[in-house]
Parts: C-alpha cells; sequence; structure tokens
C-alpha cells in the first residue's frame, strides 16, 4: 500500500487470530431433526419459552422433550458439512449483527441464508459417544458454546473460539450422516489471515499469514480442511531491533544455505511497535527441515545502498541458477523492486525497479504493485503481484511474465494488460489479493492462496480471510485462475490427500 495511506489503513490489523484445533468436517445427509446436547454438562440447546421474538438469546437448559429443544437441521446447497438450524418458532440460529467478536449472542433471527447463520458440522471425538461435533459459525469460524464455557443450567449462548472442551462440544443424536470427508473443504481457510502463505510439505500443509504484532505463527494440518480449525502456533517472538512489532507479509522458502537446506522465513516488520516509516524485510533461519522450526534471527535483509527506505512484502525467485529478492518500496508510488543474493539473506547488489504501477486498474486508490509471488512451470517464469490500494474492494492481480535476459531488467518483464484475478460481485468476493502458491499433495495440481474480503467495505484489517483453490493452464502456457470462489463452497480438496 502507498506509504501516505499506510498508518490510517493498517492500524486497523490489530485483531488477534483466531485459534482454533484441527476436527475433520461431517458429511451428512441432506436434512435431519436433532437436540443438541452440550457435552458440558449435558444440558440442551434451548428456545427460553418456546419464544417468538425475534433475537432472543438461546441457552443451554435442562433437556426436556420439549419442541423448544427440536432443531431442524437443513443442508446449505453446494456444501456436504454446512447447515442452517431452525428452532420451533421457524427461526434460525444466528450470531447477533454477525459479530465475529468473542462472546457474541448467539440468538434466533428471521432466516435470510447469510453465513451468519450457516453452521458447520466439525466431528469431535468423545471417547464413550458418537456424534459429537463443534457447531462453528461459517461467518466468525467461533463454536457455539455456553457463555464462559459453564455446565450450568439456565446459561446463554454465545459465540467463542473452537476447542474440544469447555463447553464447545455437542452430541446430535439425530445426526443421519455418515464418516467423515477427507476430500472435500470449504473457504476460508482462517477467518483472520491477511497475506497468506502456504506450503505442502512431509505430509502436512503449513500456513502463515499476518499477525500484526509482535509473534510470527504458523498453523498445521494433514488436510487442507484441516487448517481451517488449526490452531495458530507461534514459532518466534520479534525482538528489538530487528522488527519489534506489526509483523506481515510471511514466507518460508526452502532453500540452500552453509549447512545444506534450511528454511528461510523471510518476513516485514517495524523496529518499533506500529511505527510504519521503519518498516523493513527481515529474515530468520531454521535450525533443520521442520517449516515450524525452531528459528533464529538470520539477518535484516537491507538494500546495501538505500538502506533506510520503507521496503515490504519479501518474496524469492530462482531463476538460472541464481537467487533474487522480490519487493516493494515508495518512491511516490509504490513499484515492485528486485535485488540480487548472494545466499538467501545476503544482498550482492542494489535494487531495480521491475514494475510500476500504470494501468488504471493498479491505480484505484493508490497506485501499487505489491505482494510479487512467482509462479514457474514448464520453463515459463510469472510473477503474479497485487495492484491497486488493499483498502478498495478492487484490489486485485496482475502478472509479469519473463521473455529472457537479465532477470534485473525490466525490459526481460512483459506485464499483462489486464489483471489475471479481481473482485466477484456475484461469489460476494471483494479485494482478492496477496497470493500464493503451493502444489497438491501428488504434485498434479497447481493452487492459489489469497486472502479476500467479505464485502466491497473490507479494508487493510486482519478480517481479510485466507481462501484457496486449484487452477487451471491455458493452451499458450498461462495460467488460469478463473473467479475467486464463494466463502462456504464446498470444493475437492487437493489431488492426493
Amino acid at each position: 500500500m502507498t506509504r501516505s495511506r499506510c498508518l490510517s489503513a493498517l492500524l486497523a490489523l490489530l485483531i488477534a487470530p483466531v485459534a482454533l484445533l484441527t476436527a475433520p468436517s461431517a458429511s451428512a445427509a441432506v436434512a435431519f431433526t436433532s437436540t443438541g446436547v452440550n457435552q458440558n454438562g449435558g444440558n440442551c440447546l434451548d428456545l427460553p419459552g418456546s419464544s417468538t421474538t425475534n433475537g432472543t438469546q438461546l441457552r443451554a437448559f435442562a433437556c426436556s422433550a420439549g419442541a423448544n429443544q427440536n432443531l431442524g437441521f437443513t443442508q446449505v446447497t453446494g456444501t456436504t458439512d454446512t447447515y442452517t438450524i431452525t428452532v420451533a418458532s421457524g427461526q434460525c440460529v444466528d450470531v447477533y449483527g454477525a459479530s465475529t467478536a468473542d462472546d457474541a449472542a448467539v440468538i434466533q433471527w428471521p432466516c435470510h441464508g447469510g453465513t451468519n447463520q450457516q453452521w458447520r458440522l466439525v466431528s469431535v471425538t468423545v471417547s464413550g459417544t458418537d456424534k459429537t461435533f463443534n457447531l462453528v459459525s461459517v461467518s466468525s469460524g467461533k463454536c457455539v458454546t455456553p457463555s464462559g464455557g459453564s455446565s450450568a443450567s439456565n446459561t446463554n449462548l454465545v459465540q467463542l473460539p473452537c476447542a474440544t472442551a469447555n463447553g464447545r462440544v455437542w452430541r446430535l443424536p439425530g445426526f443421519t450422516g455418515g464418516g467423515t470427508s477427507p476430500h472435500t473443504f470449504a473457504n476460508p481457510l482462517s477467518q483472520h489471515g491477511p497475506d497468506p502463505w502456504l506450503t505442502y510439505y512431509g505430509g502436512y500443509y503449513y500456513l502463515a499469514t499476518t499477525t500484526w504484532n509482535s509473534t510470527i505463527t504458523m498453523r498445521k494440518a494433514s488436510t487442507l480442511a484441516g487448517l481451517a480449525t488449526a490452531a495458530d502456533q507461534v514459532i518466534f517472538n520479534l525482538t528489538r531491533p530487528n522488527g519489534a512489532g506489526t509483523m506481515w507479509a510471511p514466507e518460508f522458502h526452502l532453500l540452500d544455505g552453509p549447512n545444506g537446506k534450511r528454511w528461510y522465513f523471510y518476513y516485514t516488520a517495524g523496529r518499533e511497535p506500529y511505527d510504519l516509516g521503519t518498516q523493513r524485510i527481515h529474515v530468520l533461519e531454521s535450525a533443520g527441515l521442520d517449516p515450524m522450526g525452531p528459528y533464529s534471527f538470520k539477518a535484516d535483509l537491507l538494500d546495501p545502498t538505500q538502506d533506510n527506505t520503507w521496503e515490504l512484502d519479501p518474496s524469492i525467485l530462482q531463476l538460472g541458477g541464481n537467487l533474487y529478492l522480490l519487493g516493494t518500496y515508495y518512491n511516490g508510488s509504490q513499484p515492485m523492486f528486485i535485488r540480487p543474493l548472494s545466499n538467501p539473506w545476503t544482498a550482492s547488489g542494489t535494487r531495480r525497479v521491475l514494475s510500476t504501477p500504470t494501468y488504471s486498474w493498479e491505480t484505484v486508490g493508490g497506485a501499487v504493485n505489491e505482494g510479487a509471488e512467482v509462479l514457474q512451470r514448464d520453463g515459463k517464469t510469472f510473477i503474479v503481484y497485487s495492484a491497486s490500494h488493499c483498502s478498495t474492494p478492487d484490489y486485485k492481480l496482475g502478472m509479469l511474465t519473463y521473455n529472457g535476459g537479465d532477470p534485473l531488467s525490466s525490459a526481460s518483464w512483459v506485464k499483462s494488460p489486464n489483471p489475471v484475478f479481481q473482485r466477484s460481485n456475484a461469489n460476494g468476493v471483494y479485494g482478492p489479493g496477496h497470493n500464493g502458491f503451493f502444489k497438491s499433495p501428488d504434485g498434479t495440481e497447481d493452487w492459489i492462496v489469497y486472502h479476500a474480503n467479505n464485502s466491497a467495505s473490507g479494508g487493510c484489517d486482519m478480517n481479510r480471510t485466507t481462501r484457496a483453490q486449484k487452477f487451471t493452464w491455458n493452451a499458450d502456457g498461462t495460467p488460469n485462475f478463473g473467479a475467486p470462489v464463494a466463502l462456504g463452497t464446498t470444493l475437492p480438496a487437493p489431488s492426493g490427500e
């Protein structure tokens, strides 16, 4: 984003990432009825007094045979594990105000089909029983629970981060679905996941996103669906002066170092918390081959002749046996730069401008080329980057194609005249950008991971969600990313899971 607008746009990045636990998703029938029995106290999900009043808060109450404890589950079209839930009044179970906050009330409200009335049934194994689930809000990624995790009867229901204990688990004795569905998933993969980087390695998916604080976190799961409920684990704590806070745009690459291959973790951070003028690129090095570390601080990746300038969004290009750093900086607009590296943490030359925002679609809300990401296939090299300002719904992806010659020269790259991935009003996806790429477990498919907003009013904050989808290739060898898919859509999991 442009420096002049950076502070106002990014101070909103203060919401802590949600930490959830991994569990498989349930496969289910089209519709069923059931009670919902909380596994911490044995109370039932209850509509007080069979109320018909809009906004009545639901509760956990001693189980009875009353109709006010009967729930109707109707599968959301195009999904396998997502439902709307009706109560005795005919209204839907709803998160008040579509809130994403902890302790937001779970209420009844006239059914409208919004994501705050859609619930994923995520299987949780409980010894000695069956048909036990987290009820996960599609809108917030949080779970229905008695307030405070209480086991007492007559406790109001709220949403809190999901877990496998503390009142988050419900038994649905009327559930008529079968088993698990390891070969599908639905976005989002993280409810608060800007600037995602995702890698499949050694049987697991690893995901890191912006935290906007002094921690670096990563989540891990054996399935793509599992990332949605995996816990974010702190893998490094930032300290002064090498990036004391506001960590963002993380990436980790397996590269050759002096002790063989190691993971190098690149990130942007200010030298002081929330000091945006001191945003610089930094790098960590892993002790071994585990993407989650442990890591040690390796270097400030500063430009050898222009080290006093604001730089963001590091990424790595390997081409012709050489190593390059990609990023963005401010010179009145926000161009993309390239800088040669002698090793994963040391520059061997000064930066060169690779791309300047010139097309009208690159300048909505600010002239920006950032978040450069490398995509290579069949001898072709592409750089897919984010264009326009992230505070607008028109944040989008553009593309450069390498045509031979010196990679440090902008003349060696051809910019596509049109964006290659952008908003979809029909699918309710706005501002899709800051992406990465990963392979399916069997190596046969190419996938894009990116963040986007749920509404046109979304901006540069922690409410941007992490999403992934498969993409294909055109006859001329260029990538075809298609349109961003709507949240909650059931998609086939990557091949080889």
